[in-house]
């Protein structure tokens, strides 16, 4: 069972796990160890994950999961398999927590008088400033 948080758990029945060389450096070892972890899951069709969740998780990650509602995480951080894919659950863990909770909508605000005031305090200041630095023209009486 994947604990994401005290309403979600996902049983590990619904992902599948497969290994394969893990590229990069590794000695003679990573020609004949498959250490690299990949996990799949049928976002679409899981039956344990919220709606409003899943929604939000599509939306967020819709770049990662396939057109037939899959997705597919990698690990090749460790030279072993459990570890590997330990941290591919790790991975999925934190994308769905990411979207667990609903972001609250901003509220649009009006800039107040005075910070509408400041501002153009400080435009006519660089003005200014940028003004002197210039050298002076004829007919400039200043």
């Amino acid at each position: 069972m994947l604990k994401i948080n005290e309403r979600i758990n996902i049983p590990l029945r619904e992902f599948d796990f497969w290994f394969a060389r893990s590229s990069g450096p590794g000695g003679q070892n990573v020609n004949k160890v498959n250490s690299k972890a990949f996990l799949s899951w049928n976002v679409k069709n899981s039956p344990t994950l919220p709606a409003a969740v899943k929604l939000r998780f599509m939306s967020q990650f819709s770049r990662r999961i396939s057109k037939e509602g899959v997705l597919i995480i990698k690990s090749q951080r460790f030279r072993d398999q459990g570890r590997n894919n330990a941290d591919c659950l790790t991975k999925l863990t934190e994308m769905i927590q990411m979207v667990a909770i609903p972001q609250k909508s901003r509220i649009p605000t009006k800039p107040s008088r005075n910070s509408k005031q400041r501002r153009l305090d400080g435009k006519k200041v660089n003005s200014e400033k940028k003004r002197r630095r210039k050298p002076p023209q004829w007919g400039d009486h200043n």
